[in-house]
């Protein structure tokens, strides 16, 4: 697996990589023939999941940020 992938973020994923990366090391055969794709799609579901958390949590984040400063901007030109 890609090493960026084995990130703190993604730990819930964690054994859903190694399963993947047992079946590849099986061989090319059994890649070839499909034996690896439902560890694959399931991986592939558990890092949309992720990443579906990660994005929300930064568009909260980005929120109140943007929010504080239309504060602070209030407050600028009040006192102005």
């Amino acid at each position: 697996m890609h090493p960026l992938l084995h990130t703190k973020q993604n730990s819930a994923c964690e054994d859903l990589m190694i399963a993947l990366e047992q079946c590849h090391a099986k061989g090319f055969l059994w890649k070839s023939i499909g034996m690896c794709n439902d560890p694959k799609d399931q991986l592939a579901a558990c890092l949309r999941a992720e990443r579906y958390k990660t994005q929300s949590s930064n568009r909260n984040n980005v929120a109140d940020k943007k929010s504080k400063i239309r504060e602070k901007k209030r407050e600028i030109d009040e006192n102005s």
